[in-house]
This record gives structure tokens, C-alpha cells and sequence, in this order.
């Protein structure tokens, strides 16, 4: 299903290094819809590593599937570190991967604002044994799909750094 062959590559080597030390992997994607878990998955014998994705478009679904703080959300934002943090710590609580990443932003055409543009993608992941991670990237408004599969594309290399440490 996946046509980029750069991510599909990407995809298969986060696959093969996890498999290789017998790690499974969560996703918790808002801003993706997904793509990550899709781009996995589109890999025959992923499920062998690939453990759950969880799709928490909404804020609603941010707090009641992976617990969320309603203060985190209010506070700081849905499209935040701290949010980003949450999503990835609530996807590894509630499976049973053993490194979980998590994608929250504005992929556009609106919702954008001058604190939190259009292409403002925050990213985290969480480890059972290694350290947290989380970064965030701008990648400008060059159309919705473009920023979906940029934040997908750092989303799989922040896991294959995760799993080589």
C-alpha cells in the first residue's frame, strides 16, 4: 500500500534491527492518521514486531485511550513535547511493546497559528530500557500529504536510533 520506497526501506530496516534484539513496537499517531503503523505493517512478517498502534486523532482519544492529562493538554497543548511525551508513555503502558513513538501536530491545510504554524510535528518515544527521547521538527507548509510523510519518515528513524541504543 506504502509507494514511498524511502520509507518503506526505512520501515523494513526499523523491522529487521528490532526483530534482531527482540523488541516489539507501539505507535500512538494523531497528526499521521496512522501512516507509521501503515508503513510497518505493509511489511509482510511485521507482526512478529510490530505490537499495536493506537490512532488518538481527537483530545478526547488522547486522554481516554492513552491517559493523557487533561492538565497537559490544557496547559501546554495537544501539538506539544509535553503531549508527545504522554502519547508515547501511555502507548508503552498500555501494550506490551517494549518502544512505543508518538507523532502530534499541524498537518494543515488550517488549525495553524503563530505559537503552532502549519508543519509543527512534535515526536517522542518511550523505551521499557532506554531513555526517553523527544524533538520536535518544522517542516513548512508544503501541503498536507508532504508534512504526513515527513513526520512518518522521523517517526521510523527516531525508532531505529531508539532500537540501536
Amino acid at each position: 500500500m506504502n509507494r514511498e520506497p524511502d520509507i518503506t526501506a526505512l520501515a523494513e530496516r526499523v523491522l529487521s534491527e528490532a526483530r534482531s534484539r527482540g523488541l516489539r513496537i507501539a505507535t500512538a499517531e494523531s497528526c499521521t492518521g496512522g501512516l507509521v503503523s501503515v508503513a510497518l505493517t505493509d511489511i509482510p512478517g511485521s507482526s512478529d514486531v510490530f505490537e499495536r498502534g493506537f490512532i488518538t486523532y481527537s483530545n478526547e482519544a488522547k486522554q481516554e485511550l492513552l491517559g493523557v492529562p487533561a492538565d497537559v493538554i490544557r496547559s501546554h497543548g495537544a501539538v506539544s513535547t509535553q503531549a508527545a511525551t504522554a502519547l508515547a508513555s501511555g502507548a508503552l503502558a498500555r501494550s506490551r511493546a517494549d518502544i512505543a513513538v508518538s507523532i502530534t501536530g499541524v498537518a494543515g491545510p488550517g488549525g495553524g497559528s503563530v505559537q503552532k504554524p502549519i508543519g509543527l510535528v512534535h515526536f517522542a518515544i518511550a523505551s521499557r530500557n532506554g531513555p526517553p527521547g523527544a524533538r520536535h521538527e518544522t517542516f513548512g507548509n508544503p501541503g498536507r500529504d508532504a508534512i504526513r510523510l515527513a513526520a512518518t519518515r522521523v517517526a521510523l528513524e527516531m525508532l531505529l536510533e531508539a532500537i540501536r541504543r
